[in-house]
């Protein structure tokens, strides 16, 4: 078997590849960054505009548009108060 040994003209062709990488990638992410986060950001715009037409059906406006009521939605299964057990008091015996 043939052991091979690190040459001085590999490492600097691995350390050009590495910094050749870096540059590419840091222009990519310069270059491609606004597009992404514009995305991104419609996204959630209208992902915020699908949640806020869906609570607004719990508002009712009149005819007139003058007044506006809120209409609460009504809670099925109502606030129950937890039932631990039942207490029990311990006499000391001597």
């Amino acid at each position: 078997m043939i052991m091979q040994t690190a040459s001085f003209i590999g490492f600097m062709r691995t350390l050009f590849y590495i910094i050749a990488f870096y540059y590419v990638f840091k222009y990519l992410v310069r270059l491609f960054l606004p597009y992404i986060m514009k995305k991104v950001v419609e996204k959630a715009g209208n992902s915020f505009q699908q949640q806020q037409q869906t609570q607004d059906t719990s508002w009712n406006r009149t005819r007139s548009g003058d007044e506006i009521y809120y209409n609460p939605r009504e809670s099925k299964n109502p606030r129950e108060t937890k039932k631990v057990g039942d207490y029990v008091d311990y006499e000391e015996i001597d």
